[in-house]
């Protein structure tokens, strides 16, 4: 493999459980909070950047969203940009599939996926890049931002990746975040100058840790349908 995909891993579990304000004591439902707190590894939520263009404003976008889902306790987290990842433009699917990539979305419990609206489209390279693996996304929560210079803030490519993330077998969840007119968002250096998007990323990040929490519990206590 050439570069390494992953361009960004920031632990943000830090061992330290929140005061529940209950009752201290043995058999208490506060120790039994904090004991499953303690024993849970960290979910682990990737963001991917979608789009390899070159002046892309996207960038200034993931990098954002990628900074507000590193503050989560008990999140572990990546800034995967699809820029990097090796592809070849003569295959298609499996059968490029990446090694260091395809491990990532094995362990990950959710997906971030940072998209600008192309002629009312996602980038090929983005399908390009998910088409690499197919089981490592069952049953896992996706959650979509959309980016775009107009006012509707890509709402128009989200609508167009649910079909997509429905066949790779991915729950999207009901959160997204509208990023119109992106130039406004942030200054020249990247950074936000609109703060009620942190508002909204962490209404996004919320529902997403709640997806992905409840369908990592399902994947690992619930059996599957069998095949017939």
């Amino acid at each position: 493999m050439g570069s390494n995909p992953i361009i960004g891993k920031f632990r943000g579990y830090d061992g330290q459980v929140a005061d529940c304000g209950l009752q201290q004591g043995e058999g208490s439902i506060s120790d039994n909070i904090d004991m499953s707190a303690k024993m849970e590894r960290p979910l682990v939520i990737p963001v991917i950047l979608g789009t390899a263009r070159q002046g892309r404003q996207s960038e200034n976008v993931a990098r954002f969203v990628f900074a507000q889902t590193k503050k989560r306790v008990n999140v572990e987290t990546e800034l995967i940009d699809v820029r990097e990842l090796p592809m070849r433009l003569d295959d298609a699917g499996e059968q490029m599939k990446d090694a260091a990539f395809s491990a990532t979305i094995e362990r990950c419990d959710g997906i971030i996926l940072v998209v600008p609206e192309y002629n009312h489209g996602y980038p090929g390279l983005l399908k390009h890049a998910l088409d690499m693996n197919l089981k490592e996304y069952i049953h896992k929560a996706v959650g979509i931002c959309g980016v775009s210079a107009g006012l509707f803030g890509g709402a128009r490519v989200i609508e167009g990746l649910l079909p997509v993330m429905r066949e790779l077998g991915l729950v999207t969840i009901f959160e997204d975040v509208n990023f119109g007119k992106v130039e406004t968002v942030f200054d020249e250096q990247g950074n936000l100058l609109d703060q009620s998007y942190v508002r909204r990323v962490d209404k996004f990040l919320n529902e997403l840790i709640w997806m992905a929490r409840v369908l990592r519990h399902g994947r690992k206590t619930i059996a599957g349908v069998p095949e017939e």
